[in-house]
């Protein structure tokens, strides 16, 4: 009785697929936009869900936990997988351009 072991680890199967080892298709998230604080980024990340793109906010835990809003631990930053990207950062541009509208009257 020799059966042929073969590591949890290893490649073999699904070297092709790039999928978990659930069988789901990995996600790779890109960031889009950095603030300044976690609520910023986290209306930049509603905006973007609201236009149909999955998107998430995050602050370094430290910097969360202590309410930070300055330095590298205050910034927050909005991610969307890869494949939505180039159109987060245009809905985004528009966004900085009303405020920038905004606050020149």
């Amino acid at each position: 009785m020799s059966e042929a072991i073969t590591s949890p680890y290893s490649n073999e199967q699904n070297d092709a697929k790039e999928t978990t080892p659930g069988g789901q298709k990995e996600t790779r998230w890109e960031e889009v936009a950095t603030t300044s604080g976690i609520t910023a980024a986290q209306i930049l990340a509603g905006r973007l869900q609201s236009e149909g793109i999955p998107a998430r906010a995050w602050q370094e835990g430290a910097g969360q936990a202590v309410g930070l809003v300055v330095g590298i631990l205050g910034f927050g930053h909005v991610m969307v997988p890869e494949a939505y990207a180039e159109r987060a950062r245009e809905i985004l541009a528009d966004v900085d351009s009303i405020v920038d509208e905004d606050t020149q009257e």
